[in-house]
C-alpha cells in the first residue's frame, strides 16, 4: 500500500494504541480532536485513537525493542514515530503549564485556540461536530490565552522543538468582528517575539474590511464553510448555514486579495450527508478564486453530538481527493505554496499527499 493510501485508511479508519510511551492526543477542542500525530514515510496524519470506531479499526500500534509498528490485522506495515513536544513541559510566568495555552500539531506547527468559548455552543445553532468548549470543562486548557503567554509559549517552542509556523483559531465571539480583532492582537505578539508565519481562522464576518485588520499580523487565513449542501448544514451546523454562501465568496475574495493565491484555505468535511459532486464542485469554485480547500473526513469526538457517528469510507475518500487533486493541479494550486496553517501542516487531510 503506497503513503497516501495508507494515510487515508488511518484517517478514516483510526489506529488501535496500546504501545507504553505514545500520547494519544488531545481529547477534545477545536478541529479534529480525539487523534494522535503519527510521523511516517515522509508524511503526517492526525490519526483517529479515542473514537469508538477505532476498536475496529485493523491497525494497531505496538512497541518493539523501542521502536513503534503500525500493523494491519496482524502484518507489519511501516515503523512510526510520534513528535515530542518539550515546551509543553513547561509552565508561563504566572504558572499556567504550556500545554494548557498551545500544542504541537503535526510535526512542526504550534496551535491554540485563542477563545476556547463560543456563542453558538449553548444554542440550537451550535456546530454538532464540535467540541470547542469540552477540553475547556476538563481543565485541559484555559478559557482565553493572553498575547502575553501567546508569546511566551511561541518563543520556547521555536526555540526547544523547531517550531516552522503558527494556526491560531478562535471560538466565534459575539461582537461583530467574530473574535477577528483578538485574532489580531495575538498573532502580533507572536510575530514580534518569534518572527514565525501565522495562521488565523475566523467566521466571516457582515463587514469585510474587518479581515484586514489582520493583514500586518498573519500570513494566511482559513474561512471554513464545512459544506457546500445547504441542506447539510442547516442539520450539522445551524450557525454556518444562516451565512449566505456568498458572504463566505466575498470574504475568500477579499483575503486572497489581502494574502494570496493559496494562503486563503477552508476546511470542507466529508462525511456528513454530502454528495461527492457537491465536494468536488465546491472545490473547484474555491480553487477558481484562489482558496485551497482542505477536504477532510468526519472527525466523531467523543462528547461532540456526532460522537457515535462513522467516517466516511477510505475508499470514498481515495475517491475524493484523486478527484480534489485532479482540480489542485489543473488551477496551479498546490499545499506546498501556503505559508502557514492546516494546509501546510497537512496532519487532517491526505489530499495534500495526492498532489502531483
Amino acid at each position: 500500500m503506497d503513503t497516501k493510501s495508507l494515510k487515508t485508511e488511518l484517517l478514516c479508519l483510526g489506529a488501535r494504541v496500546s504501545a507504553s510511551g505514545v500520547e494519544k492526543g488531545r481529547k477534545a477542542g477545536a478541529g479534529p480532536a480525539a487523534g494522535g500525530m503519527f510521523l511516517f514515510s515522509g508524511t503526517v496524519a492526525n490519526v483517529p485513537t479515542q473514537s469508538w470506531f477505532v476498536s475496529q479499526s485493523p491497525y494497531r500500534v505496538y512497541n518493539d525493542a523501542g521502536r513503534y509498528i503500525l500493523e494491519r490485522d496482524g502484518t507489519r506495515i511501516t515503523e512510526v514515530k510520534f513528535p515530542a513536544a518539550r515546551f509543553q513541559r513547561l509552565k508561563t510566568r504566572d504558572g499556567i503549564p504550556y500545554y494548557k495555552i498551545a500544542l504541537l500539531h503535526g510535526a512542526d506547527c504550534l496551535a491554540t485556540t485563542t477563545i476556547q468559548t463560543c456563542v453558538y455552543w449553548d444554542t440550537p445553532k451550535r456546530c454538532k461536530f464540535c467540541a470547542i468548549e469540552l477540553s475547556l470543562r476538563s481543565g485541559a486548557t484555559i478559557a482565553k490565552k493572553t498575547p502575553e503567554q501567546l508569546a511566551e509559549v511561541a518563543e520556547a517552542a521555536k526555540r526547544l522543538d523547531h517550531v516552522t509556523h503558527v494556526t491560531l483559531t478562535t471560538g466565534t465571539t459575539a461582537t461583530p468582528d467574530k473574535g477577528i480583532y483578538y485574532l489580531a492582537e495575538t498573532a502580533r505578539a507572536i510575530k514580534d517575539a518569534t518572527g514565525l508565519p501565522i495562521h488565523a481562522q475566523f467566521e466571516p464576518p457582515k463587514e469585510l474590511n474587518m479581515i484586514d485588520a489582520l493583514y500586518d499580523a498573519v500570513d494566511t487565513v482559513g474561512i471554513h464553510v464545512e459544506s457546500f449542501d445547504r441542506g447539510v448544514l442547516r442539520r450539522i451546523a445551524e450557525c454556518k448555514a444562516e451565512i449566505p454562501f456568498e458572504r463566505y465568496v466575498d470574504a475568500w475574495r477579499r483575503s486572497v486579495a489581502l494574502f494570496g493565491d493559496t494562503q486563503v484555505s477552508s476546511y470542507v468535511i466529508a462525511g456528513l450527508g454530502e454528495s461527492d459532486e457537491s465536494i468536488i464542485e465546491g472545490s473547484r469554485t474555491m480553487v477558481e478564486l484562489g482558496v485551497y480547500p482542505f477536504v477532510v473526513p468526519l472527525r466523531p469526538i467523543p462528547g461532540s453530538m456526532l460522537e457515535n457517528e462513522k467516517p466516511p469510507a477510505p475508499e470514498r475518500m481515495h475517491l475524493l481527493y484523486e478527484k480534489v487533486a485532479e482540480v489542485l493541479h489543473d488551477g496551479g494550486m498546490s499545499w506546498r505554496k501556503n505559508k502557514a496553517g492546516c494546509v501546510r501542516c497537512r496532519a487532517c487531510s491526505a489530499l495534500p499527499d495526492f498532489e502531483y
